[in-house]
C-alpha cells in the first residue's frame, strides 16, 4: 500500500517488557543497579590503566577504548530504559528515535572494529615479537584508532541517509529502545532497498572483522604452540579475556542481525539487544578483572592506595 494511503507516524511508543506497574518497578530496580555496576566497572578499568604506568601498551590502550564505547552504549540505552519503566506512554520523537538508532550503530560498529583491532595487537604480541614495537608504535595505535571510527562511520551511518525509512501508524515498537530491526517494521513502503544495504553493512562491519579475528588467533594458536610450556600460560591469559568477550559480542551481533527474520524474531530480538546492549558492558570489564593477572594486581594497588588515602 502506498504511503499516502498510510497516516505517517511522528512520535513512537516502545512497548517495552511489560505493562505491570510491579514488575516494571523490579526491572527498573535491577536495570539500575545493572547499570551502575556497568558504570563503575568500566570507570574501574579506565582509572586502573591510566594510573598504571606498566599498562601504558597498545593492548590496554584499546582496552581504555573497549571500556569507554560500553559506557557509552550503555548510557544511550539504559537510562531511557529506566525511565520507561516508571512512566507508561511516555512517547519518544522520531528524530530522539533516530539519534539513538544512530548512535548505537555507530557505538556497536566501532566496537565490532576495535575488537579486530585488539586480536590484531595480540597476533603481532605474539607471533611477532621482535617487530611489535615497530607494528604497534603509538603512532599508528592513535592513527588505527581514529581509522576504526571513521570507517564505522562511513560503513553504518552514511548509507542509511541515503534511504530513509518513512514510518505509520500503528505507532507502536515492541521494543524497550529504538532497534532498527524492530522500528523499520513500521515502515510505509517497501523496504527491500533498505535490506539490502543493512546486510551490506552488517556484513562489512561485523562478519569481516570476525573472520579477521578467527584468522588471528589461528595464527596465534600456532604460534603459542611452538613456544616453550613456561611461557604458554601467559601467551594464553592474554588472550583468553579477549576472546571471551569477541564470543559474547559476535555471537549476539550475528544471532541478532543474521538470524531467521520470523515474528518471533521480534522478541527474541528485543533480549538480544538487551543482551548487547545492557549485560555486555557490565560483563566485559569483570571478564577483564577476573582473567587478566596485569589488571587484577593493578586494581590491588589502587585499592590499597585509596584505602591509605582514607587512613591518612
Amino acid at each position: 500500500m502506498d504511503s499516502k494511503n498510510k497516516t505517517l507516524a511522528t512520535e513512537l511508543f516502545l512497548i517495552g517488557f511489560s505493562r505491570d506497574l510491579k514488575i516494571n518497578r523490579a526491572l527498573f530496580a535491577l536495570f539500575l543497579g545493572i547499570y551502575l555496576i556497568t558504570f563503575m566497572g568500566n570507570v574501574l578499568i579506565f582509572c586502573v590503566v591510566l594510573i598504571s604506568p606498566h599498562l601504558h601498551t597498545p593492548m590496554y590502550f584499546f582496552l581504555c577504548i573497549l571500556a569507554s564505547l560500553d559506557l557509552c552504549i550503555s548510557t544511550t540505552v539504559v537510562p531511557r530504559m529506566l525511565s520507561d519503566l516508571i512512566s507508561f506512554k511516555n512517547p519518544i520523537s522520531i528524530g530522539a528515535c533516530n539519534l539513538q538508532c544512530f548512535t548505537i550503530l555507530l557505538l556497536s560498529g566501532t566496537e565490532s572494529l576495535l575488537l579486530a583491532l585488539m586480536a590484531y595487537d595480540r597476533y603481532a604480541a605474539i607471533c611477532c615479537p621482535l617487530r611489535y614495537p615497530i607494528l604497534m608504535r603509538w603512532s599508528l595505535c592513535y592513527e588505527l584508532t581514529a581509522f576504526v571510527w571513521i570507517l564505522s562511520f562511513i560503513i553504518l551511518i552514511i548509507p542509511p541517509l541515503f534511504v530513509p525509512v518513512v514510518l505509520c501508524n500503528p505507532n507502536q515498537v515492541n521494543h524497550f529502545m529504538c532497534e532498527v530491526l524492530a522500528v523499520i517494521r513500521l515502515a510505509c513502503a517497501s523496504i527491500d532497498s533498505s535490506k539490502i544495504i543493512m546486510f551490506l553493512t552488517c556484513f562489512v562491519a561485523l562478519l569481516l572483522p570476525f573472520m579477521f579475528i578467527i584468522i588471528s588467533y589461528i595464527c596465534i594458536l600456532f604460534s603459542i604452540l611452538k613456544i616453550h610450556s613456561t611461557g604458554r600460560s601467559k601467551a594464553f591469559s592474554t588472550c583468553t579475556s579477549h576472546i571471551t568477550v569477541v564470543a559474547f559480542y559476535y555471537g549476539t551481533a550475528i544471532n541478532m542481525y543474521f538470524g531467521p527474520s520470523t515474528e518471533y524474531s521480534v522478541h527474541q530480538g528485543k533480549y538480544l539487544s538487551l543482551f548487547s546492549h545492557v549485560i555486555c558492558p557490565t560483563l566485559n570489564p569483570i571478564i577483564y578483572s577476573l582473567n587478566n593477572k596485569e589488571v587484577k594486581a593493578a586494581q590491588r594497588k589502587l585499592k590499597t592506595k585509596i584505602i591509605c588515602a582514607l587512613g591518612d
